[in-house]
């Protein structure tokens, strides 16, 4: 699966890799960019973005429009049910799949709650941020940076 899955104001809209690659767009300073596309010139400015929502707000030839950006990690994930939040009180964290701990965001001994950040695992060749699915108390990391994971393994256990 090589292509996003865009929402943009509520509408999906799906646009494969090669696509965005031959998208001609040229940074005019960090938020200003100008867009060319099948002869068309686009102004675009970027608004605010949020990394871990993986969201952003544009202006579009002035016009304002919220884009939630889903990557094939996103896509897989979402399929398999694992942003679900079917409980509020986490127990453990697994592996989502194989990969390699890049960086570890808590500490133990670090209260959490939904949505917080807890390590950043590289897995297919992308950094993926692993957020908490409840709440609850950090007891143990069973892992380092640069430590290499197998799907399933728990790597952090909650209270």
């Amino acid at each position: 699966m090589a292509n996003y899955r865009i929402t943009i104001d509520k509408e999906e809209i799906i646009i494969d890799k090669q696509a965005v690659e031959k998208i001609d767009i040229s940074s005019i300073n960090d938020t200003h960019f100008h867009v060319l596309k099948n002869t068309k010139s686009y102004n675009v400015e970027l608004i605010s973005s949020n990394f871990l929502e993986k969201e952003v707000t544009i202006a579009l030839n002035g016009n304002t429009h919220v884009l939630k950006i889903e990557d094939s990690y996103d896509q897989m994930v979402k399929e398999m049910g694992l942003f679900s939040n079917a409980s509020q009180k986490l127990n453990n964290v697994k592996a989502p799949m194989p990969g390699l701990i890049i960086d570890i965001l808590v500490k133990v001994g670090q209260k959490i709650k939904e949505g917080t950040p807890l390590l950043i695992l590289s897995a297919m060749k992308m950094e993926n941020i692993i957020l908490s699915q409840g709440e609850g108390t950090i007891t143990s990391i069973g892992v380092k940076k640069e430590d290499a994971v197998d799907k399933g393994q728990i790597i952090i256990e909650v209270e």
